[in-house]
This record gives structure tokens, sequence and C-alpha cells, in this order.
């Protein structure tokens, strides 16, 4: 017996088109790998930053923020961070289907079950296709961390949890107040 083992590629990946209802898809070594769809802390944390981070951005010009949006980290591998930022200057790797090169920064927001994709998985796949930075946000424990790219390898810069107010790269003059970010309960 012969057993296939094509890997799909990037470029076929993005042909798909978009994700079916309430499921989330990613190429993860040549194999599509799904995941649900965010629960309600996880989708109220992401609206929120969104918010904070877009107006600042488009306030100062800074580049774009964008969410759920394809970023292509090799020839068999697509991920869909829960947001993205790219820097004015590079722009120009933002393509009509997805994010062909690092954004200046990814965001992972913590779901039920994502801890280790988000902590482990993610982390070295950013880190190895140099996104310049990386936060991870857990709705559940109230905390936010950011790593910053130096010398090829994720340093901790940042660090903050429940009602702080943090400034993170690459975003030094922008004041984060976690409280916000969190749903009430």
């Amino acid at each position: 017996m012969t057993v296939s083992t094509i890997k799909m590629t990037a470029q076929q990946y993005l042909q798909l088109g978009e994700d079916p209802p309430g499921v989330r898809l990613e190429l993860v070594n040549g194999e599509v790998a799904v995941s649900p769809s965010p629960v309600p802390d996880h989708a109220y944390a992401i609206i929120e930053l969104a918010i904070l981070l877009g107006q600042h951005v488009k306030r100062n010009g800074l580049g774009r923020v964008y969410s759920d949006l394809d970023i292509v980290l090799g020839p068999h591998d697509v991920r869909c961070p829960d947001m993205i930022f790219v820097a004015r200057a590079r722009l120009n790797i933002v393509g009509k289907k997805a994010v062909q090169g690092p954004p200046d920064l990814c965001i992972e927001v913590i779901s039920p079950g994502s801890a280790s994709v988000d902590r482990t998985d993610r982390f070295d796949e950013y880190q190895a296709f140099g996104v310049a930075c990386y936060w991870i946000i857990d709705p559940a424990e109230r905390t936010i961390e950011a790593y910053k790219l130096a010398e090829g390898r994720y340093v901790r810069c940042g660090r903050g949890q429940s009602s702080d107010i943090v400034r993170l790269p690459p975003f030094p003059d922008l004041e984060i107040p976690l409280a916000e970010l969190w749903q009430p309960e």
C-alpha cells in the first residue's frame, strides 16, 4: 500500500477561500488545522484592543491594524493571528489575500484550549519568522505579556495584569488600560 505524504503549500491554501462559519483554519506544516470560533471573553478583548490600537495607529499615521488576516510564514505554513500591526513603511507586505512577510506585531488572545499553541507553537513560529513583537493576552488570568525580538530570540519586555496600565512595544506612547480589555462580570 502507498500512502501520500504530499503537503499543501501556502499558495494552495490561500486559494481555498474564506473559513467556513464557526471555525478558523490555518496551515501548519502543510496540513490544515481547525480551531473553534472564539469564546466571548476572547472576542471582547479583541474588540476593545482593536479600538484602542486602531485609534492610536490611525491618529498617528503609524500603519494599519488588522484582525483575522492570514500571514504566510513559509512555503507550508499560514497562520491567522487574532490581530496584527504593520508599520506604514512596510505596508507593501500586505497582499490581496495575505500578509507576505513578518508583521511588526502579532497578538494572540488565549481561549480555552489554545494556551499551549499560543505560548509555544505560535511563539516559536513568530520568533523564527522574524515578527518583531508578540503579545499574548489571557482573559481568564487577566494578563498581557509582551515580547520583543532581540538577536533572533524573544525577550519579555512587558507584562501587566488586572487593572494595570501598560505601555508595550512597538507603541511606547500608547497607554493600555487593561481593565478595558476584560469583559465585565
